[in-house]
């Protein structure tokens, strides 16, 4: 049975409902609810948690689905307050031990001490931004994808717990141009054709 941990970055805030990013947990949800051999958690970071119960969580998921709006070119503020309750929480209970350096050589091996190896996880984000923003010349993000440049932190922090990622899924023009059930259809379609791949992997490996 593989293990899904589903967290929810998106929250009311502003002239945000959070609605969106509440839909597309919907649809993962849903996804690995019918599919054989997945068991799901959902977290949403909008709500009461635990710390420690999340953490918990991560130690018993095998796939983390990370669902986040991008404000002003970051997580929310809730969802990072989550991550860094979370993580920090996680300290030798699991999630990592130690920055990886050793006294006797701290030049060395930084990000090497997560505690999470074998674990995957995947990210979405949704954005105002078209995708041209990202791809074309003289646009806004210099050509810079998503996964590059504005969340290259947030891969980089999943590297230091020794998670390794999937192929991410990005939404874009979400706000005024916004075709949700052609978002969803299209995010459906990467579902499978990630999992579809994960689960060849995996019975090779097996």
């Amino acid at each position: 049975m593989t293990k899904v941990l589903i967290i929810n970055g998106g929250q009311a805030f502003g002239h945000s409902g959070g609605l969106f990013n509440q839909t597309v947990t919907g649809v993962s949800e849903a996804f690995f609810s019918s599919q054989p051999g997945y068991e799901v958690k959902v977290t949403q970071v909008s709500e009461a948690y635990d710390p420690e119960a999340e953490v918990e969580k991560f130690v018993w998921a095998d796939i983390i689905i990370y669902h986040t709006p991008i404000w002003w070119f970051q997580l929310p503020h809730a969802f990072k307050q989550y991550l860094d309750e979370v993580f920090t929480a996680g300290h030798a209970k699991g999630i990592y031990n130690s920055d990886g350096r050793s006294s006797a050589n701290p030049a060395i091996n930084y990000g090497t001490g997560g505690t999470m190896h074998g674990k995957k996880y995947m990210v979405t984000s949704s954005w105002n931004a078209p995708a041209t923003a990202f791809t074309l010349p003289g646009e806004f993000f210099q050509q810079k994808s998503v996964d590059e440049g504005v969340l290259f932190g947030f891969h980089r922090m999943n590297a230091f717990t020794g998670m390794t990622p999937l192929k991410s899924f990005h939404f874009h023009d979400v706000e005024k141009n916004a075709d949700v059930v052609r978002h969803m259809a299209l995010y459906q379609q990467h579902l499978t054709q990630v999992f579809a791949s994960q689960k060849v992997t995996e019975a090779i490996t097996l």
